[in-house]
């Protein structure tokens, strides 16, 4: 169903590496390399203005393109420079008093918590974290039973960055729909490797980043905001391409969820999104999830065949990002010893997950996440290097 010689002939470097570490910067595909080459020579041709007015129609598809990925509307979608800034643009902009309470998973990400924290520490609200289940997906019962009339946001992280765990997403909307709480999900770890549905999940909001498993280039994210609470939301910043100088003394939001945007931006960039995401729907979300998928469960079954490595994963069925610890070695160490190697793979350190961490006791994690472009040749590889390196 995929066509993996063409695409790795798009992925040059997949002919000298295996490159495993797509859950944190994937390799670009040419068309992704080649949009943002090109208006860079552009703009040094004609000037970053005249350029941006040429590719105006280009510029503009993007938001078509992202809404098709997430079966969005284009003005539910606001393009910013990464997850973190959209996600912030988001959270920020719900009103919190004291006592109000924002629901929580123990995988939350740490861009995430600390921003929890800081508005507690400024309004009074109360951060709970829902319970995980026997499998360590947020347990679905136990967030039925925590919510009240206070509980003001269920934010969760869907595919945490420390293991294969993938949280019960559409259950969790499901719930926030019923109960009429908002539900801010992170799916920067999602999006690129499985299909991504806002309508059938039930988000209000959701982020993600353009450089992991979408393939795009760094600097670049984007944020989804439901129709029907975008007119309640006024952005935490603003200036005058959010929110036009209409008079002296008063400015009029967008009406749409450019009123996340600022004006100036990395149009380069902006357009190898683009084509990253363009890039994706050509091949089809389904066929990469499904790939995904085969190249992870390899990658597994070998890594539980060797003596000394324990798989740190949670989660009934587990995504493409793959931890584990070796005995005898630190994960950075692993990552070295694997670079040297010609293998890619990355670590992931307890404070990016500090609740799941203690609570599991976890050291830092080796780090592993095949993408739909690699072959079992290179699942291969990294199960024979980690072989090499376990204890006898």
């Amino acid at each position: 169903m995929i066509d993996i010689d063409r695409i790795r002939a798009d992925t040059p470097a997949t002919s000298r590496l295996a490159y495993l570490h797509n859950a944190g910067a994937a390799l670009m595909p040419a068309p992704v390399v080649r949009a943002m080459k090109q208006h860079i020579d552009l703009e040094s041709e004609v000037g970053g203005y005249a350029a941006a007015d040429r590719v105006a129609d280009r510029l503009e598809a993007v938001y078509g393109s992202v809404a098709r990925l997430l079966n969005a509307a284009p003005d539910e979608i606001a393009l910013v420079e990464n997850a973190t800034v959209a996600w912030q643009m988001a959270f920020y902009a719900l009103p919190f008093r004291k006592g109000d309470r924002i629901l929580t998973a123990e995988a939350e990400y740490a861009a995430n918590y600390v921003a929890f924290l800081q508005v507690a520490k400024r309004t009074g609200a109360i951060i709970d974290v829902v319970p995980s289940d026997a499998s360590g997906e947020l347990d679905i019962d136990a967030l039925e039973r925590m919510i009240d009339e206070r509980v003001k946001l269920i934010a969760i992280t869907w595919v945490p960055t420390n293991g294969g765990l993938v949280n019960p997403a559409a259950a969790i909307g499901k719930i926030a729909r019923a109960r009429g709480i908002p539900y801010l999900l992170d799916a920067c770890q999602a999006v690129g490797q499985m299909a991504v549905d806002v309508e059938a999940i039930g988000c209000d909001m959701l982020s993600a980043t353009g450089r992991k498993f979408l393939r795009g280039p760094r600097g670049t994210g984007f944020l989804y905001v439901r129709r029907a609470l975008l007119q309640r939301l006024e952005p935490p910043m603003i200036d005058h391409f959010a929110a036009p100088w209409v008079s002296r003394d008063e400015y009029r939001l967008r009406d749409d969820a450019r009123r996340f945007e600022t004006w100036e931006n990395n149009y380069a960039a902006r357009l190898g999104l683009g084509a990253a995401v363009d890039y994706a729907l050509i091949i089809g979300m389904g066929p990469i999830e499904q790939r995904c998928r085969l190249l992870s469960d390899r990658l597994r079954s070998g890594l539980a065949s060797i003596r000394g490595v324990t798989i740190r994963d949670l989660g009934r069925r587990p995504g493409a990002i793959i931890s584990f610890t070796v005995d005898g070695h630190e994960a950075d160490a692993i990552v070295k010893s694997a670079a040297a190697a010609g293998i890619i793979i990355g670590a992931s350190d307890p404070a990016s997950t500090r609740i799941d961490a203690e609570v599991r006791a976890l050291p830092p994690l080796v780090r592993a996440s095949p993408h739909y472009y690699n072959t079992e040749a290179d699942i291969d590889r990294l199960i024979e290097h980690l072989a090499r390196l376990a204890p006898r």
